[in-house]
């Protein structure tokens, strides 16, 4: 009973030198020992060496209402890509969907609407009809991005419409000639991309751009920095300067230029923020890319190549050690732990038809990803289902 007698913040440094084999082999003891070696900050330390438990580099706990040694448990298959497949959803015709996350809540875009999608994670599907659908393009959804309070999406026609979640009412944006291939939102400031050779910028309160900028080639991506005052374009990569550029929000003006040594055609698909000060990008030339914005010049410190030289289409990260990533043939989704330079794993969505993995998105237990004409989910809570086993022959029985 003497250690049960020490005081908790003795228990705490005790247990901090354990890893997680040890502390579940301690859990066993006793029922005391049980509830304290369950709670998450026990955890939280281990947590934060493992991909995907909702731990980021900053501490921040991402779903905090799920117990921290749950989540390592789970990260022990995403590690070994232990999971099931099931596909969720398919259409019939070719198409460019775009998914996002929002709780238990899926955003789908099929042609020239959104739906609302109730997440059933226990059977890994989703619900048969959407909850809502936001609609009111005349041509497909290209890109969309979702807020606490609006939805605001993108489309072939060249228009951008702003959708309150509440009440579904919308007001359209049209200020760009041709399709708008990129978009995104963060705290009322909207920028947009087009192939029109231009990046626009609004606000949720005016249907006018505050700024329009000449880009001299097709924008394929954009980012807005978590700080607000500045943003990122990825271009097509076809004229003579960088495809990655960085532009401040308020007088619209180039920053600077991410790299110089990109191949002609090497555009730039997917950009995420991490932080204010970490970038992550991948595209037409193979690699995920990692930038540091503390360094001057600012530039990549890592960098991933896709094995099978695909390119990418689409990346997430978990805000700590994981990234994943969705490449242009047959649905190949990859994990990759950032400490290493090698893919974790690889899991082919697709092999009667090729197609891209045009968005992925995941939490701790699950990943949505889209091709063509499927919509897919990789369970990591458990493996993969049994085969049936087959009776044998009546003629076999008793041999």
């Amino acid at each position: 009973m003497f250690l049960l007698q020490l005081p908790e913040d003795v228990l705490y440094h005790i247990m901090s030198y354990l890893d997680y084999r040890a502390l579940s082999r301690l859990s066993q003891v006793c029922k005391t020992i049980y509830h304290f070696a369950n709670r998450d900050a026990v955890w939280k330390k281990i947590a934060k060496e493992f991909i995907n438990t909702g731990i980021t580099r900053q501490g921040k706990d991402l779903y905090p209402h799920i117990p921290l040694k749950d989540r390592v448990k789970v990260s022990q298959n995403w590690y070994h890509g232990i999971c099931r497949k099931e596909v969720m959803l398919k259409w019939r015709i070719n198409l460019l969907p775009w998914i996002q996350l929002d709780g238990d809540v899926l955003y789908l875009s099929q042609a020239a609407d959104i739906g609302v999608y109730h997440l059933r994670p226990d059977r890994g599907r989703l619900q048969r009809s959407p909850m809502a659908l936001f609609s009111g393009h005349q041509e497909d959804v290209c890109r969309f991005a979702v807020t606490d309070t609006h939805l605001v999406s993108g489309g072939s026609d060249g228009k951008i419409l702003v959708h309150h979640r509440r009440n579904g009412f919308s007001v359209e944006y049209s200020g760009h000639n041709q399709e708008v291939n990129c978009l995104d939102c963060r705290g009322g400031l909207i920028v947009s991309g087009s192939r029109d050779r231009t990046a626009r910028i609004w606000t949720l309160s005016s249907n006018f751009p505050r700024c329009t900028i000449p880009m001299n080639d097709r924008v394929w991506s954009v980012a807005i920095s978590p700080t607000q005052s500045s943003f990122v374009t990825g271009t097509a990569c076809c004229e003579n300067f960088s495809p990655l550029r960085i532009w401040d929000v308020e007088r619209c003006e180039l920053l600077c230029c991410l790299g110089s040594e990109f191949r002609r055609g090497a555009g730039v698909l997917d950009i995420v923020y991490e932080s204010p000060f970490h970038l992550f990008t991948c595209g037409y030339d193979t690699f995920i890319r990692s930038w540091d914005l503390r360094l001057s010049p600012r530039k990549c410190v890592m960098e991933w190549e896709e094995p099978h030289d695909s390119a990418l289409y689409c990346i997430q990260t978990d805000g700590n050690h994981m990234i994943a990533s969705g490449s242009s043939y047959y649905g190949v989704v990859r994990t990759w732990d950032k400490r290493q330079t090698r893919c974790l794993e690889m899991f082919q969505l697709s092999t009667a038809v090729s197609s891209p993995v045009y968005c992925l998105r995941f939490n701790t237990s699950h990943l949505y990803a889209t091709l063509a004409t499927t919509l897919h989910s990789l369970d990591f809570r458990q493996g993969p289902r049994p085969r049936r086993s087959h009776p044998l022959p009546q003629t076999a029985v008793g041999i």
